[in-house]
């Protein structure tokens, strides 16, 4: 998993869906904006002409105007900017095939019940927001060809994770990460120093010594935690006192700082922390109770959550480019 650096601390709020799922590998589908792809695609391309050809399977110009008329994009562009996004919107078509492509390969022919039953449960979702299937398909721009392309794609790839993950591991790695599932937020501040990406034993040794010191004074009650982070955290989040806000067990902060921080009480102050930024004082400022879980009701959804913890989807597709044929066609 990759984390991005807020403050200096690795913050990813954009890995921690709603339903602390990753998407099913699909052609995402959202509804038309009024945009015209007219707008971005060349006059003498037709929706016939072939945009790419991926490992022998033709991708034309008509499925990326569908991609383009489902986003949102300014009215004035470009010619380089019109061509980032029909290229954009080329390379969503060429992973969706690329990822069909595999599992096609690797995993077996879906089952003929598995896939109605998928159809019911989207029948029924659909009905309770006062939809049709037809509805869907209008505002996706999709065909009935491409969302049965799409619901054997998302059984296939649960088949996949059911093969990587089978129940025994997939309960492991549910007990290791249960305060995840159990949607258990913690809330701390940090003090950081920084250190460079490959620091020297000297350089690490006194940084430790200095949050060493700080750490003493702050649980002698000579200085306050928050009073240490505005003077000397090398963290935008000094201007806070440290205070970084609520999180979850994973995909927020870096694995170490999550780990220290949920295995604290309120009020409590860590021993000094190691993270790939540098070492940092943890004071745990608020933790939720969370919602109990248990493993048989959510067991597909852990293994989705193993699989955007491997980088799963995004490794596969990398094999996938690597090892295959992609021509793009499309100016």
């Amino acid at each position: 998993m990759r984390y991005v650096i807020c403050a200096s601390l690795a913050i990813l709020m954009a890995g921690f869906v709603s339903a602390q799922t990753p998407p099913p590998p699909k052609v995402p589908v959202t509804p038309a904006v009024g945009n015209s792809s007219a707008q971005i695609i060349p006059v003498s391309l037709t929706n016939e002409h072939v945009a790419a050809t991926v490992n022998n399977e033709k991708i034309f110009v008509g499925d990326v105007k569908k991609v383009l008329d489902q986003r949102p994009y300014p009215n004035q562009l470009t010619e380089e900017q019109k061509k980032q996004l029909r290229h954009s919107a080329l390379d969503v078509l060429v992973e969706d095939a690329l990822m069909r492509q595999y599992l096609g390969k690797h995993v077996p022919n879906v089952n003929q019940a598995d896939f109605n039953k998928e159809v019911a449960e989207l029948t029924d979702a659909l009905k309770k927001q006062g939809k049709t299937i037809a509805d869907f398909l209008k505002e996706g721009g999709q065909t009935s060809e491409q969302l049965s392309r799409d619901i054997v794609a998302r059984l296939q790839w649960k088949a996949l994770l059911g093969r990587f993950l089978p129940d025994e591991k997939a309960k492991s790695y549910y007990d290791t990460n249960k305060v995840f599932f159990d949607k258990v937020f913690v809330r701390a501040s940090h003090i950081l120093i920084k250190l460079p990406t490959n620091p020297t034993k000297e350089q690490r040794d006194k940084a430790v010594q200095q949050m060493l010191v700080w750490r003493q004074e702050i649980v002698s009650g000579k200085v306050k935690f928050e009073d240490v982070a505005k003077a000397y955290s090398q963290c935008p989040t000094k201007e806070k006192g440290g205070d970084i806000g609520q999180f979850p067990y994973k995909f927020v902060v870096v694995p170490e700082f999550a780990k220290t921080s949920f295995a604290m009480k309120e009020g409590e102050i860590s021993d000094v922390v190691q993270t790939v930024f540098g070492v940092h004082l943890i004071k745990v400022t608020e933790r939720t109770k969370g919602e109990p879980s248990t493993f048989d009701a959510l067991k597909e959804t852990v293994r989705e959550v193993w699989a955007q913890d491997e980088d799963l989807y995004q490794r596969i597709l990398a094999d996938q480019r690597k090892n295959g044929t992609i021509k793009i066609e499309m100016p």
